[in-house]
């Protein structure tokens, strides 16, 4: 076994791979050096949703309209409680640069949410935004969202080519909130307004009472877009 061990810590034995944080897992703790100064995560958004995610690198054209499109929804995030955090595999000094030449574009915009400075990518690490399939010093374009308890509900990869999509992002944020607060889940391509799942009948009598027109397993029920926004908001202003 000795021998076995010595093995694995040499070239003969293949590296192991990094562990993911997943669905339902605490998110990962970490203090770090922001373009918004430290921060300690999660502890420093606590009772917030958060959107945290990464990017490959400062100054590329993919991650210049993300930025753009982050700040621009930046007031519909925080209507429902969410702030954003990006990180980058960068210094602070390449960060504001970056910022600036942002601000400067024709109709310029000024990025106003922190990213996160990871020169060292101990961070990245920590979240499995460093894939080695992808590269070895750059970030994948992952996205967790993470409840205000510091759990982590959703976990996005989206490959270096690709844009993410912020009215995604928001469906989900609200989908979360929505099942949290009315103990119902959401069916493809739901938007606020659309019917929800509610669960399946546990008894005889529930069992007769339904639609006898949809399987039994399926449950559908109307909820109001207001009646949606009226009870997330007040929740969230109760974790304030």
């Amino acid at each position: 076994m000795d021998q076995l061990l010595e093995l694995c810590d040499t070239e003969i034995c293949p590296k192991m791979e990094q562990s993911l944080p997943l669905i339902g897992d605490a998110a990962p703790e970490f203090t770090a050096s922001t373009t918004n100064g430290k921060i300690k995560f999660p502890d420093d958004f606590a009772g917030k949703w958060v959107v945290f995610f990464s990017h490959p690198a400062d100054f590329t054209p993919v991650c210049t309209t993300e930025f753009i499109e982050f700040q621009n929804n930046l007031k519909e995030f925080e209507k429902i409680n969410t702030t954003l955090l990006g990180l980058s595999v960068g210094g602070l000094t390449s960060h504001l640069g970056w910022f600036d030449a942002i601000s400067k574009m024709q109709n310029g915009t000024n990025i106003t949410f922190p990213l996160i400075d990871d020169l060292n990518m101990n961070v990245a690490k920590l979240y499995g935004m460093i894939q080695a399939g992808a590269s070895d010093t750059h970030a994948v374009r992952a996205v967790f969202i993470i409840d205000p308890n510091g759990i982590i509900r959703t976990v996005l990869y989206y490959p270096a080519s690709l844009g993410r999509n912020m009215s995604e992002i928001w469906r989900i944020l609200v989908a979360l909130q929505t099942a949290d607060a009315f103990g119902v889940a959401t069916p493809a391509n739901w938007t606020p307004g659309d019917e929800v799942l509610t669960p399946a009948p546990t008894s005889a009598s529930e069992l007769r009472e339904h639609d006898k027109k949809i399987p039994w397993f399926m449950n559908y029920k109307k909820l109001d877009k207001k009646e949606i926004y009226d009870k997330i908001c007040k929740k969230n202003a109760e974790t304030k």
